[in-house]
């Protein structure tokens, strides 16, 4: 059963999953005209491979360990670490450590 979106001036709690990661999935937050909001669920190897979107993001890792891999670089993400990408760029994920973090996705207006 897909998860509700959250409406205009809900509190949506994104704290640490811990035990229950395991059992969590990803999850769109709220998606709009301007943006998209998703907690975003990687247990230990699992990878996000090569993509891109239009938009530009920003990705919060809010708990566990992460590589985050854009052109020619590697960063290791771990929680409380925050990053901004442009729009275009090819880049993928591979989780050390069961991981949970906040994507969010500027959409660009169709013409």
């Amino acid at each position: 059963m897909a998860r509700p979106h959250a409406t205009s001036g809900e509190i949506v709690g994104l704290a640490p999953l811990g035990d229950a990661m395991a059992e969590a999935r990803t999850h769109a937050l709220v998606k709009t005209s301007e943006f998209e909001a998703i907690r975003l669920v990687l247990l230990a190897g699992k990878e996000l491979k090569d993509h891109k979107v239009d938009g530009s993001i920003t990705l919060q890792c809010l708990e566990g360990r992460v590589f985050f891999r854009f052109e020619d670089e590697s960063r290791l993400m771990t929680g409380g670490d925050w990053l901004y990408l442009d729009g275009g760029v090819i880049h993928s994920l591979l989780a050390q450590e069961d991981s949970s973090l906040l994507l969010t996705i500027m959409l660009r207006p169709s013409p």
